[in-house]
C-alpha cells in the first residue's frame, strides 16, 4: 500500500488520575502536531486523542475543556471504570483506526520525548510500518520502577518471550500493521506488535521525569501487566474488556 504524503497522525494518550500531568501534556503534544502540520510532514486532520481510564480526578473535565477550546485539535473517550493501561490503549486505536493513517501512543507523563516523535516520522517515511521507541537509559526511573522493569524482563525471559528491551508502549504504527494488531486480541502489546511481521525500526530516547504529578505505576498494575504477558506468551486469547461512557470526537 503507498502511504500518504501528508498522513493523518493521530497521538492517543492514556490518562489515570492525570489532572496534574494533563495541562503540559496538552501544551507540548498539540504544539508537536502543530509543529508537524506546519512543516507539511502530516496532515492538517491530525490530533490528539486523549483515553480517561476512569480517573477518580477531574482529569476527563480538563478533557472535556480543551475540547471545547479546539473540537479538531482534541478529542476524548471516558471509560465507565478503571480497566488498565492496555485496555485503555486498545480502546483509542479501535476507536481511530478508520481515521488515522498513523498512530503515536504516549503516556500523559511526557517521560516519552515527544521530540523523538519526529524521528519516527523518518522512519515511516523510509520505509518502516512499526517505529518502536526504545529508552536509551532509566536514569529518571525512582530504584521501584528499575527494579520492577528489572524482575519483568526476567520474568518474560523465563516465559521465553523475546521482548524489545526498555520498550514499553511508546510507539508510531502504520494503518496496516494496526488492523493486523486489532485482529489479534490480545492485550499485552508490546508483546504481539514486534511479533507482526511488518519492517520495524527503533528511535533511543533519553528518558525524562515526569511532567508533573505522581507515578500511577504500583505493584498491582506491574503484577497485571505480568498476568496479560503469560496469557499472550501462552497464547490464550483477551478480548478488550471497557466500556465507553462518554467520547468527544472530531469524526462526528
Amino acid at each position: 500500500m503507498k502511504k500518504p504524503d501528508k498522513p493523518v497522525l493521530v497521538i492517543i494518550v492514556p490518562c489515570y488520575n492525570e489532572e496534574e500531568a494533563l495541562p503540559e501534556a496538552a501544551k507540548v503534544l498539540a504544539g508537536k502536531i502543530k509543529q508537524l502540520v506546519t512543516a507539511s510532514v502530516i496532515s492538517p486532520q491530525s490530533t490528539l486523542l486523549f483515553v480517561d481510564d476512569g480517573s477518580k480526578d477531574t482529569t476527563w473535565s480538563l478533557i472535556e475543556t480543551y475540547h471545547s477550546q479546539n473540537p479538531h485539535g482534541f478529542s476524548g473517550i471516558k471509560l465507565s471504570k478503571n480497566t488498565g493501561h492496555q485496555n485503555a490503549l486498545l480502546c483509542g486505536l479501535l476507536y481511530i483506526k478508520d481515521y488515522a493513517d498513523i498512530t503515536v501512543t504516549i503516556d500523559a507523563d511526557l517521560q516519552d520525548d515527544a521530540d523523538a516523535i519526529d524521528r519516527m516520522l523518518d522512519g515511516y517515511f523510509s520505509g518502516s510500518e512499526i517505529v518502536l521507541g526504545v529508552r536509551s537509559d532509566r536514569k529518571a526511573d525512582g530504584f521501584f520502577k528499575r527494579a520492577s522493569a528489572g524482575l519483568f524482563y526476567g520474568y518474560m525471559r523465563f516465559l521465553g518471550a523475546d521482548l524489545v528491551k526498555n520498550h514499553a508502549d511508546f510507539r508510531l504504527m502504520g494503518r496496516e500493521p494496526l488492523n493486523a494488531l486489532l485482529e489479534q486480541g490480545n492485550l499485552f502489546l508490546r508483546g504481539i506488535v514486534p511479533k507482526l511481521g511488518y519492517k520495524t525500526g527503533v528511535v533511543y530516547y533519553e528518558r525524562k521525569k515526569r511532567c508533573a504529578g505522581k507515578s500511577k505505576y504500583t505493584m498491582r498494575k506491574m503484577l497485571r501487566l505480568a498476568g496479560l504477558a503469560f496469557i499472550g506468551i501462552t497464547r490464550k486469547q483477551r478480548r478488550p474488556q471497557y466500556h465507553i461512557e462518554k467520547h468527544l470526537s472530531i469524526m462526528e
